[in-house]
This record gives structure tokens, sequence and C-alpha cells, in this order.
């Protein structure tokens, strides 16, 4: 078996797709994205092209070896991502041309359901206990709610009050859920301090990016500090980046995102790096199908994954949701808060081609919305 071609697909609402066929007739598909960077990771996976037309694509290891030494520059979203979505398509057809899952490929299931959580608000979070509280009705047990709007490195008062006000409607509305409470990279160290103190009452399932990753190096001691669980991750691209992280102490949570950190491949060996550690696994995941079919795979096989974050309904969705360019809707149920971890061969998905086709007509340009403080410096989002 020998792979042909690589075509990728900028399909709305923000998300690239990618097909790798095969002489075979066999073909696997990925999700290799950068939110906001689509068509600069489509020519990537275009250059990494050149190292893989002619092999054989069930030879994955190499392969990724080859696509991440080959080039001497290494790391970094634009490469990572571009890797990760060759590689949930090896792996999809690794899987298609055995007949069985890659959680079968890569041990075997050790689970058939994982839990999810969905998100509620948008950037700007209000009215957070109505959704919260429709959420369950829906029937999650779980729920992610960004913490603030926008935050200078010092800012005022009120701004914390504000953050904690909307956490504690929610709490009140729904008591018994779990409430996960993103930072997203808009809190600096000192806001982010007094934050990770006040929120400590709400029984917080965890924190996520309480600080900028690069910024992690001296936040360490109020994060291990804290009571409240600390998960981040979605910023890191490899088992290298996440090696120092996870030997601070300062971790409870890593969040890889198996579209940007090298695909099933990389983002396996970092969860189980993350398991010698006894750290938890909530594989990142805001993108479309495939991604999260590949993320579900890789939770069906891995002993410390907790939860499984998914786009079903999510404020960036318009136009296009999760379940749109899927021919089997129903693979996807949330069924008591869980989803099954699929069953069939490869990703265990089929994608509908034909409409992936008929949207790339249209494409997108999507890009992250830019803030700005009152004084007219720009924002982190």
């Amino acid at each position: 078996m020998k792979i042909t071609r690589l075509t990728t697909f900028e399909v709305p609402p923000r998300w690239l797709f990618l097909k790798i066929e095969t002489d075979d007739g066999i073909a696997g598909w990925g999700e290799p994205v950068v939110e906001g960077r689509a068509t600069t990771v489509a020519a990537c996976v275009e250059e990494l092209s050149d190292y893989l037309i002619g092999c054989d694509p069930r030879n994955i290891e190499d392969l990724w070896q080859v696509m991440y030494r080959g080039g001497f520059y290494r790391g970094g979203p634009i490469l990572m991502s571009a890797i990760a979505g060759i590689d949930q398509a090896l792996w999809d057809i690794k899987g298609k041309a055995s007949g069985m899952s890659v959680a079968q490929l890569l041990g075997g299931r050790l689970r058939d359901r994982i839990k999810v959580y969905s998100w509620i608000g948008g950037d700007r979070p209000a009215d957070t206990a109505a959704a919260a509280q429709a959420a369950a009705d829906r029937g999650f047990t779980a729920i992610k709610m960004n913490g603030t709007a926008e935050l200078q490195i010092i800012d005022t008062w009120d701004r914390v009050q504000a953050a904690l006000d909307r956490v504690a409607a929610v709490r009140d509305a729904v008591p018994t859920m779990g409430i996960a409470v993103d930072f997203h990279g808009r809190v600096h160290k000192p806001m982010a301090k007094a934050l990770l103190k006040e929120l400590e009452p709400y029984r917080l399932m965890f924190i996520e990016e309480p600080v900028l990753s690069e910024h992690l190096d001296s936040f360490l001691n109020p994060m291990i500090n804290t009571a409240t669980p600390i998960a981040l991750g979605e910023w890191l691209y490899s088992r290298w980046d996440f090696k120092s992280i996870l030997a601070s102490g300062a971790v409870d949570i890593i969040q890889p995102d198996p579209s940007h950190a090298g695909g099933i491949t990389e983002t396996r060996k970092i969860a189980t790096m993350a398991e010698a550690y006894d750290v938890a696994v909530a594989l990142h995941c805001p993108l479309g199908p495939i991604a999260l079919a590949t993320c579900l795979q890789i939770d069906g096989c891995t002993y410390n994954a907790v939860i499984q974050e998914q786009s079903l309904g999510i404020h960036y969705n318009v136009g296009n949701d999760l379940l749109d360019y899927l021919t089997d809707r129903s693979v996807f149920d949330y069924a008591e808060a869980f989803v099954a971890i699929p069953s069939g061969p490869g990703l265990g998905i089929d994608v509908n081609e034909d409409y992936v086709r008929e949207r790339t007509e249209q494409g997108h340009r999507w890009r992250n919305p830019i803030w700005r403080h009152e004084d007219g410096s720009i924002a982190e989002w």
C-alpha cells in the first residue's frame, strides 16, 4: 500500500479537513488546523506531502519522525498541527485496512464511553446561570465557562467581582454540576493570583489556563498551593513542551489537543507521560468531527482520561456544526452525560465527502476577535 495523494478542505465554520488516499483505494481523514491559520497549516501539509507520497501509510512512527525531524526546524503550532492531521489520517487508514478501531490498534479499549462537558456562554459571558440550567436539562453534568472578559495586567476589583458573581450564579443554579472556569490566557499573573484565591469556595472542577503558557514558570507556587485543580495544555505541542510542566507538580489535568500536538502518535505519548505523574487527561477539542473522533479513540485506551471537551452548539459553530459533515450523525449521540467510543474501523466515523466538497466552495476566513483595553492597547482574547 502506498500513499498517492493528500487533499485539504477548508470548511465552515473554521475547520480544515485532510484526506489521504492510497493505491489500495483506502482513504483516511484528519483534521489539521490552527484556528485562524487554516490556510497556513494547509500549506504546511502540502510541503510535508513530499515526505509521504509513495510511502507505506502503515509505517506511522517512521513517517511521524521523518516529518518532525526531517525539516531540521521543529515544534510550534503550525508544523505540529500539520503533522497532527496527517497522523490522524494515517491511523484512520491503518484501522480501516485492518478492520479495527484506532483504540484497538493501540492496545484495546479500557472504557466504552467517556463523560463530556458542554460550553456555556460566549466570549463575554452573560446569563450563565440560565445557560448552565439549560445544559443540565439536556443531560450534561459538567459545563465550562469563560471566567472573564479582557483584563489588564493590574485591573480593578469590580472585574474580579464580576467573574465571581457569574460563577456564583451557576453554582446556585446547579449545585451539583461540575464547573470548569477557563481563564483563556486573558489573565495575567497579578490578577490570576487573586482569582485563584477567590474562586476556591465554589468547588470548581478545574481552572483552565490560569496564565499564558510562557508565564507558567513564574506562577508555579500559586498553582501548587490552590485547592482547585489546575488544567492546561492547549498551547503546548509536544512531549518536550509538557515535560517540565509535568515535573513541576503544579498541574492536575493536562489538555493536549490531538489536532495541534502531533496527532494520535504524540498525544498518546504525552498522556502516558502524564500517567507516570498521576496527572489526568482532558483532551482539548473545540473543533470538528474528525478531531472529536480522534480524541475519543485516544480516550478509549488511555487510563487517565477523565472527561472530553466537544463543540456541539459552541458559539464558534456558526453556519455548520459538529454533526453536519458526517454520514451517520448518531455516532456522537450523548446519553447520560457520556458519549460512546466509536467502535468502527479507523477513527470510527464516515465523513460525508460530497458535503465536504460542497462546503469547501464557501470555505472560511475565520480570525480571532481583536479586543482592546480602554486605553487602546491590545487585550488578550
